[in-house]
């Protein structure tokens, strides 16, 4: 009874919308979906009836009803099997519970264990009954060619000067005085191709091959600098005519997401955005026609569809479904992470990226490297999905990978082959080895084919694979690879193909979207809101921070501004209510700095969604905009709340409540135009500077530091446009039109309030402050809109770029065409010449050549140690001492997640490794492998000492010595997959640097640079010296490049150790050979190695010695020898009854994580890591680590006279060396703040035009000691926030370099502080000179250096307060909020906004504690403090004094404490560079 009603409700709620939606739907349905054969004829019949056959009485019953349904419901119904209760029920698949839903996807992915039984086939079987024909996206390139301008060499370095001459180039050829000169790039070279539907095509080629612009290529998503020629053509249509972001999904090597968003969020909200495509009217079509041919379909698979058809369903179902195919769905509710947020590993988030986009509907996906960071096991899993997908879907698949397994490369359908911007073939795969074998190469056994296809091309590789003995080897050139392969069948082929363009008739109008959004514009905000709301709440604290911060502030002014203190009777008394309420007005509107950093920290994921098209900039400013009142509504109330009767405000209720709205729309201005300037300036660095020459203006002209009258005729537009003119307005007429304010003042006809309001320059007209109101109200509209105009269109910062010599681009294009240049002896005497001009003294005419390979070694004695010294005529290798790391029962905890805590687990720590036994010998390269979420990397860091936190149990030694992580530093090697390094330095540099640091001082320093030019041989980094490093995916090396360049680091400290993270993650196979070699040769020279790895190829896989594989929980399930073609570990898991055979010609460490899974644990009732522990190989391994707890005869333990290498003064001199080059390749920094101070100087210059010697009034000295407030806090300000970036990127080297053992943190925060003095001090020598001059100061030389030294001291002072604030928080947003709350307090004690007398006995302590006021007393002492004329006292009906002898009455400041103030600038600047100091020493942020 309960089925037939909801029959009848569902067909009476859909006979009502039938007759609305029938006629649009079905008319614009009907043909828009091809048909491969009529839906009635008799095959067709025939397969329904023996379907029918098949079904049960109750579930056709359940067919039948929903068979009579319209149209309308019977797409959104379905019949559903329950598990639970073993019934068949028919539902509406938009009212499926969580449960069920899993419960569907549990059983669906369950089936996917059997081949024959895969989603993905039974929806095309569904498909194909009923002859729906998919739409189709073919991908062509032709002629296509991609340039680049670019600067080379020194002249690429982004110096102070190089960046200063670029700006200056670029306005004179805009203005067509001058032609920029710019080196041609040549990305792509006339390349042409097509990407047909149906295939997968790997996309394969050396780093530099222009793979990446190849995708974005076809994406649509090139940047508008570049230069392109040829054609992209999708189904015969160019990019403008539709919607590229929508058609094709490009996934990027890049993993941008919101850290404090969990992994299912972040696919959810991809999923809403993205909509449902066309998938609801394909349903209707297929419901339409499987009713006409009487077919029931599979109903798993139609409520699955169904489910993903409804925008309500699509994000649960399809996320699920996505969660489980890209094995995410272990961690799918664990935070994604960032800096701040302990989340999940590096290989999940690349698995989120691709999640990401692959949840969308998107039938065209360009994948660039979706591989790196995960395990090849991983990786051939989520690549057979998406061979599965597009064999099914008839999509169109085009993926980046640098090394794929034998496996993997087999998946795909064509190969797409690029070397140095040029196509060397593109067609089946089956037919690439007969084309390079027709040009006289052969793949060798056992080396993958994708290895092969990317040496084969590289002048160094290719020999070793010529196969042709009929004649002898010459290089063969990209460009006659090229002109080869058009001649070879496949490129003929391919040529025909594109000669013949493409029917546009024949695209189906589903394929290519043509609308910018896939839903509403209301379901978007709505996603965008849920979003915001969710990291809102999950962000709370930063609410209670700063409703703290307000509620600190709102306590102060109260005590400050006290009732007691303060009277209603004169015109002064009025005048500290105007100071009173310009504090509010100051407090608050800091109080929204904070969203400047937060806003640029979310940025990065903003414009990439922005880009992809996942929602209008203004679903997001709005989104922003709402959630913002809350928190304005709460501040408001808390300030006006605590501090209005407690500080005397006019007692009226009406005023109370208008003081709270003003401040409300304060705050809400202060939020909006903080984001604006955010989303205009895109860097914490840019948007300081540019945000505080704003707020300059603003306050400086917004009526209060300077009255309305004094502002020059040249400068009153800022006073109109300024938001510190209506909001002090607003407050200063809402509060002296009280009552209490309108007696008559002493010698005016005026009541107090009015003479106080005009004496300051402020309308006397109760109406403005409804003006000032309306003023603000339009200022929130207006910087909200610039928000959402600079979201929408400011393109995002910094790309990937090298740095190229003249000489690399000219090797660059000569390897094309197959030209021979000599460049090792022009490089070599390049390093030279480099070398001198870093230390001439130290020059040398010998250049040697590396060889760390294997070699005959004598030993000599030092004491009781045994040191390796190889001798060898050729080379030279620094001795060293070869040690072994013996590790017994080691087991490492965390603290239980909360999320796990909440999901009901009672234990309160996570055990991540779980007593893992092993050692690590000399001489023996020792494989780390497991799959994703091990604990390889955990087990490195316990093992190296570089944990920060949990619990660590067991026992390690160091060739049977306890391990002391002080000496052991000095003799081990880490090599981090996080790639950390200064990024202005150069290559050589950075080894230069880590050289001078780690190596002995014993050691002579022409050994030393010989050294360094060994180990950038060894590496092959030579090519890149002169790179600058740069930040990882956003400017300078390239991944390889970085990674090659970690490890060159770690080998020139010549260390006995060396831990390896990834050394081959996100490489290339060339590179990839290259850092092994690398790698290879550094363990036979007798060292000991231990690398973690992902995806090894066949050939770097057995160049290990031995192996420590990993299963999930930490648990060791081989430790033990690889042997010859890995045949010791194959005949160790064959063994084992049930495990999947090893095949010839496969990966063995694919084959070896495949056959290793909890799947085929669970299939065959055993656990891997209880059957290690049970095997002769663990008691062998068991013995011999018992064994080396026991010191050889003869030998001592490791010990060092000091901790460090070198002495603390040449840790200085060296880390002061790499600052200087730091500083001077910041422009961004150096050039910025110059920028800044002339903009400061010229503004305060003209603001306060030759008024320093204007001294009739006492208002006259106000407005010259406005000017000098002015000077005090502008230039301090700024220099304390555009520090804090730089610091806190170096922070983060510093963390590794610590650990490293390269420094004490004394030398580096020494060296960090003192690179400052000289800029700061160029930056105030400058803008004293502008401002002194200009503001007409008496021209004296004491009085011109007291006030140079004054403001010196001053702003040296705040940049070192900037720093320490880096140093007390885990980052630089939290460092600028908290400073930012300071700065109020600073501006309330400094002496200007309430005078010295007028501050209260309990809070006189602050003003000499406050660096603010020190400054302003200085500078007013120096400048007037021997002033001995008279001037006339405003409101006082015509009175004199002496004005010395005033400011020492009125402002408490007195000439004779200058010399101290002197000594207490000093005393500021020592005690913030000493905070710094013990804080950069004692506090470490970084979590691991």
């Amino acid at each position: 009874m309960a089925d037939a009603g909801d029959r009848r409700r569902l067909s009476q709620s859909g006979s009502r919308r039938m007759a609305q939606v029938a006629q649009g739907i079905g008319s614009a349905v009907w043909g828009s979906w091809g048909l491969r054969g009529m839906a009635d004829n008799p095959l067709e019949r025939a397969s329904a009836s023996r379907r029918e056959d098949g079904l049960d009485d109750e579930e056709a019953l359940k067919w039948a009803a929903v068979e009579r349904l319209p149209t309308y419901d019977r797409v959104r119904t379905s019949v559903f099997h329950d598990a639970s209760t073993g019934s068949v029920k028919q539902v509406d698949v938009r009212e499926l519970t969580p449960l069920e839903t899993t419960e569907l996807v549990n059983k669906l992915m369950a089936e996917a264990q059997d081949e024959s039984n895969l989603l993905l086939q039974k929806m095309r079987k569904r498909l194909d009954k009923v002859g729906i024909e998919l739409p189709t996206i073919e991908v062509r390139y032709e002629n296509l060619s991609i340039e680049a301008d670019c600067y080379v060499g020194d002249r690429a370095l982004p110096s102070n000067w190089n960046t200063l001459r670029n700006v200056i180039e670029a306005a004179l050829d805009a203005l067509h005085l001058f032609v920029t000169k710019k080196a041609k790039l040549s990305i792509l070279e006339n390349i042409s191709g097509v990407i047909k539907p149906g295939r997968m095509t790997l996309l394969l080629g050396p780093p530099g091959s222009g793979k990446t612009t190849l995708l974005l290529a076809l994406a649509g998503r090139l940047a508008k600098s570049l230069r392109v020629k040829g054609k992209v053509t999708l189904n015969g249509h160019t990019h403008d005519e539709f919607v590229p972001q929508r058609t094709a999904a490009f996934i990027s090597q890049r993993d941008l997401h919101v850290g404090q968003m969990t992994v299912r969020e972040t696919l959810d909200f991809s999923a809403k955005c993205q909509g449902t495509g066309t998938r609801y009217e394909l349903l209707e079509e297929i419901t339409r026609r499987e009713k006409e041919a009487g077919i029931y379909p599979e109903p798993d698979v139609d409520a699955f569809m169904k489910m993903t058809a409804f925008s309500g369903h699509q994000q649960s179902i399809g996320t699920e479904y996505t969660l489980r195919m890209l094995g995410l769905d272990v961690c799918a509710d664990i935070m994604v992470g960032d800096e701040m947020t302990r989340g999940i590993s590096g290989g999940q988030k690349k698995r989120v990226t691709t999640g990401e986009m692959i949840v969308g509907p998107s039938t065209a996906l360009f994948m660039d490297d979706i591989s790196t960071g995960l395990d090849s096991s991983t990786t051939f899993s989520i690549v057979k999905t998406l061979s599965q997908f597009t064999h099914s879907m008839d999509s169109t698949v085009l993926i980046s990978l640098l090394q794929p397994a034998p496996e993997t490369f087999n998946l795909f359908d064509d190969i797409l082959l690029l070397s140095e911007g040029q196509c060397v073939y593109h067609g089946p795969r089956e037919h690439v080895m007969s084309f390079f074998e027709s040009c006289g190469f052969k793949c060798p056994e056992r080396k993958g084919i994708a290895d092969f296809l990317q040496e084969v091309t590289s002048p160094k590789d290719q020999e070793q694979y010529w196969a042709n003995t009929q004649r002898p080897y010459r290089y063969i050139s990209v460009r006659e690879f090229s002109e080869l392969f058009k001649k070879f069948h496949v490129g003929v082929t391919m040529q025909e193909e594109l000669s013949v363009p493409f029917p546009k008739e024949k695209s189906h109008q589903a394929a290519l979207a043509k609308k910018t959004y896939a839903v509403s514009r209301t379901e978007l905000f709505k996603a965008n809101f849920a979003k915001e709301w969710v990291l809102y709440k999950r962000n709370a604290i930063i609410t209670i921070f700063k409703t703290m911060q307000v509620t600190i502030a709102a306590f102060i002014s109260m005590t400050v501004f006290f009732r007691t203190r303060l009277g209603h009777e004169t015109v002064e008394d009025a005048t500290v209510y105007l100071s009173a309420g310009f504090y509010a007005v100051m407090s608050i509107m800091f109080g929204g700095f904070g969203e400047l950093a937060m806003t640029i920290e979310r940025l990065p994921v903003i414009i990439k969604q922005r880009d992809l098209k996942f929602f209008p900039a203004w679903s997001y400013s709005i989104a922003a905009l709402v959630l913002s009142i809350p928190g304005s509504i709460l501040e408001s109330v808390v300030w006006v709340s605590m501090t209005y009767y407690v500080t005397g405000y006019s007692p009226e209720a009406s005023r109370f409540f208008k003081q709270m709205l003003l401040l409300f729309m304060v705050e809400q201005m202060a939020g909006g135009m903080f984001r604006f300037f955010g989303g205009l300036c895109r860097t914490m660095i840019l948007a300081q500077t540019f945000g505080f020459v704003i707020i300059l203006i603003m306050f400086m002209c917004g009526g209060f530091l300077l009255r309305r009258p004094a502002i020059p005729a040249w400068w009153i537009w800022a006073y109109w446009i300024s938001p510190m003119t209506y909001a002090d307005q607003a407050i200063s007429v809402n509060e002296l039109f009280g009552e209490r304010w309108q007696h008559p003042a002493p010698g005016s006809n005026s009541t107090v309030g009015v003479t106080a309001l005009v004496n300051q320059g402020i309308h006397p007209h109760d109406y403005w402050y409804w003006i000032g109101l309306a003023g603000l109200f339009v200022m929130v509209i207006f910087y909200n809109i610039g928000f959402t105009l600079a979201l929408g269109y400011m393109p995002a910062v910094g790309s990937p770029q090298a740095v190229l010599t003249e000489e690399d681009l000219a090797l660059k294009e000569a390897a094309k065409l197959g030209q021979i240049i000599d460049a090792p002896v022009s490089r070599k005497h390049r390093s030279s010449s480099r070398r001198s001009s870093v230390q001439p003294q130290k020059t040398s005419s010998q250049n040697l050549e590396v060889q760390l390979s294997k070699r005959q070694r004598s030993s000599k004695s030092g004491g009781n140690r045994h040191v390796i010294v190889p001798t060898e005529a050729k080379g030279m290798v620094l001795p060293f001492e070869p040690l072994t790391i013996s590790f017994d029962d080691i087991s490492y905890y965390v603290d239980m997640p909360a999320e796990m805590k909440h999901e009901g687990v009672t234990e309160t720590k996570l055990k991540l490794l779980n007593n893992i036994t092993g050692s690590f010998r000399p001489g023996v390269l020792t494989a780390l492998v497991g799959v994703s979420g091990a604990g390889k990397t955990t087990l490195m860091d316990v093992l190296a000492g570089r944990k920060t936190g949990g619990y660590i149990e067991g026992d390690i030694r160091i060739s049977g010595y306890p391990k002391v992580q002080e000496t052991f530093a000095r003799i081990a090697g880490y090599c981090e997959q996080n790639d950390i390094h200064s990024p202005q330095l150069d290559v050589r540099e950075s080894l230069v640097y880590s050289a001078w640091l780690r190596l002995s001082p014993d050691i002579a320093d022409e050994d030393k640079w010989k050294f360094v030019d060994q180990v950038m041989d060894l590496v092959e980094l030579n090519p890149i010296e002169h790179a600058l490093v740069g930040l990882p995916g956003i400017t300078g090396l390239s991944t390889e490049q970085r990674k090659r360049l970690t490890i060159a680091v770690e080998l020139v400290a010549n260390p006995s150790i060396i831990f390896m993270d990834e050394p081959t993650s996100g490489l290339d196979a060339r590179a990839a050979a290259i850092v092994m070699r690398t790698v290879r040769n550094t363990v036979d020279t007798g060292r000991t190695v231990v690398c973690t790895i992902h995806q090894p190829s066949i050939d770097i896989f057995e160049a290990f010695d031995e192996l420590l594989l990993l299963k999930r929980g930490g648990r060791v399930i081989y430790n033990g020898p690889l042997g010859h073609n890995s045949d010791k570990l194959i005949e160790y898991f064959q063994a084992i009854p049930g495990v999947p055979k090893y095949k010839d010609g496969d990966n063995p460490a694919t084959w070896m994580l495949e056959a290793t899974t909890g799947n085929v644990e669970n299939q065959l009732g055993v656990d891997f890591a209880d059957l290690y522990t049970k095997s002769e190989l663990y008691q062998s391994n068991k013995k011999l680590v018992d064994d080396l707890k026991i010191p050889q005869p003869g030998t001592q333990d490791l010990y060092f006279p000091t901790q460090f290498a070198q002495n603390h003064f040449n840790q200085l001199r060296t880390i002061l060396w790499k600052m200087n080059i730091t500083y001077w390749r910041s422009p961004d920094y150096n050039l910025c703040r110059m920028s800044f101070t002339l903009c400061v100087a010229v503004i305060f210059g003209s603001l306060f035009y030759q008024v320093g010697m204007k001294r009739a009034t006492s208002l006259d000295l106000v407005t010259v000691m406005g000017a000098l407030y002015g000077t005090t806090i502008f230039l301090s300000f700024n220099n304390c926030g555009a520090v804090q970036p730089v610091v806190s990127i170096e922070r983060t080297v510093f963390y590794r370099e610590k650990a490293a053992g390269l420094y004490s943190a004394m030398p580096y925060a020494l060296g960090q502080m003192l690179v400052e003095i000289p800029y700061v001090f160029v930056q105030v020598l400058v803008y004293a000179c502008i401002t002194y001059s200009m503001i007409g100061f008496e021209w004296s030389v004491a009085k011109f250096f007291w006030f140079l030294y004054i403001v010196f001291m001053g702003v040296l002072a705040f940049t070192y307060y900037g720093m320490m604030m880096v140093a007390l928080t885990p980052n630089a947003t939290l460092a600028t909020i908290s400073a930012s709350f300071f700065f109020a307090l600073f501006n309330l004690f400094s002496g200007f906004l309430i005078v010295k007398p007028k501050i209260p006995p309990w809070w006189i302590w602050y003003y000499w504690i406050c660096p603010l006021s020190w400054i302003f007393s200085g500078l007013v002492n120096s400048q007037f403090g021997d002033v001995t004329s008279l001037i006339t006292i405003t409101g006082t009906g015509g009175e004199t004094r002496i004005m010395n002898e005033y400011i020492k009455d009125h402002f408490g400041f007195d000439r004779s404490f200058l010399k101290f103030t002197a000594f207490g600038l000093l005393v500021w600047t020592v005690f913030f560079a000493g905070i710094f100091i013990l804080a950069i020493k004692k506090l470490n942020f970084q979590k691991r």
